[in-house]
């Protein structure tokens, strides 16, 4: 436990925060993190557990009341188990990155990657799934690096991450990075990349068992590629073919894949839409993508309200935009991510031109002064530009 509240801590996790979730003092949280005391209460993991949703079973413990009550087995079960060390590596890192964002994680997670995954590859005692682990782990890194605005080391990462994968003789691991490299790809631009990485997935998927929110996720990509090309009918059939598998699909779930759910794919709907200039839907999707991701995941939620705000400038819709665009004003600003700042400012661009609106300059000029606050708080991730170049 010593070890475990080191590891929240070290992800982001104020020992504050930790204290009060197993209700000590935190000068006893010290004692056990310095490994001068031992945790022997059993409520102490459990309290643990419940705070930070960490699943019974990784440490020690049976299915907490909030898991579900009923998990299949996946025929992908004859792999060789994960191991629970890396199992709880990999959601500590999961559930900061989904609050705080991947920016300050990222270092945190190639020390890691370099310190305890890397020497176990050369092990031959170690367990095989060592290579899902690595493959899962750097798949992680390219997301945070992406995070932090650089693509061309996120790109490496899922470079990497792909081939640890097939080694692994995880064919759904593999599929899902496939994945993340589509949406590197549209992020750059590259829409015939973001069509090829998505094909490539589904085509990896057909190897091995059926993961129905993979493959949800997979044609929602291929969707998002043909929208970007401006070729509706193909890209509505992709949706409607997502939107069939996870509506039908048995609940099910993979120990390295975040799941992709309602939420996620309501999300890249309202993109679809918007790319295809189908504004209408584009709306009722980002709304409910809003609305399923109202807790829990702070990044997720901005990009949904970002996304919100451009529909209805499209539809001209000012007032309406203003409203969710102050929302955001009040998010979270010590949130680690590049790329949320770099939205954000390219929505300030979108309502420039309508800056002859009262309501909109002085959205306008609250944003500015947001703005600044924000990049005083994320100086030690967002540089400031140098002297001589433009803002």
């Amino acid at each position: 436990m010593g070890a475990l509240f080191r590891l929240l801590n070290y992800r982001g996790i104020s020992t504050r925060r930790i204290a009060s979730a197993v209700d000590i003092t935190q000068g006893r949280l010290y004692d056990y993190m310095n490994g001068k005391s031992r945790v022997e209460k059993l409520v102490i993991f459990e309290q643990i557990a419940d705070a930070f949703h960490i699943p019974g079973r990784l440490i020690g413990l049976a299915p907490r009341s909030w898991e579900p009550t009923a998990t299949p087995t996946p025929s992908y079960s004859a792999l060789a188990p994960a191991d629970g060390d890396d199992m709880a590596a990999m959601e500590a890192f999961r559930n900061a990155d989904r609050q705080t964002g991947g920016t300050r994680l990222y270092g945190a997670v190639v020390r890691h990657l370099t310190s305890n995954i890397a020497p176990r590859l050369v092990d031959v005692d170690s367990n095989p799934q060592v290579f899902a682990a690595a493959a899962a782990l750097t798949e992680m890194a390219g997301w945070m690096a992406h995070d932090s605005g650089r693509d061309d080391l996120a790109e490496r990462h899922f470079t990497r991450a792909l081939p640890l994968a097939r080694t692994s003789g995880d064919h759904a691991l593999a599929a899902n990075i496939a994945a993340s490299s589509s949406h590197l790809a549209l992020q750059t631009g590259d829409r015939a990349a973001a069509a090829h990485w998505a094909g490539t997935g589904l085509d990896i998927l057909d190897q091995g068992p059926s993961i129905p929110p993979l493959t949800a996720r997979l044609h929602t990509m291929k969707a998002r590629a043909l929208a970007a090309a401006s070729q509706a009918a193909p890209a509505a059939r992709a949706l409607d073919q997502a939107h069939q598998i996870l509506a039908t699909a048995a609940e099910a779930e993979h120990p390295w894949l975040s799941p992709f759910d309602a939420a996620a794919l309501a999300s890249e709907s309202a993109l679809v839409h918007r790319d295809l200039h189908e504004y209408t839907a584009a709306l009722e999707h980002a709304k409910r993508a809003i609305a399923l991701r109202e807790t829990g995941r702070a990044r997720s939620l901005a990009f949904s309200r970002i996304t919100l705000v451009g529909i209805h400038v499209h539809r001209r819709e000012l007032d309406a935009a203003l409203h969710v665009g102050h929302t955001l004003l009040t998010a979270d600003p010590t949130l680690g991510s590049v790329r949320v700042v770099h939205q954000l400012d390219t929505l300030k661009d979108l309502l420039a031109p309508h800056r002859g609106y009262p309501p909109v300059r002085d959205f306008l000029a609250r944003f500015a002064d947001v703005r600044r606050a924000r990049m005083l708080l994320l100086a030690d991730i967002i540089p400031p530009p140098r002297e001589g170049t433009a803002r």
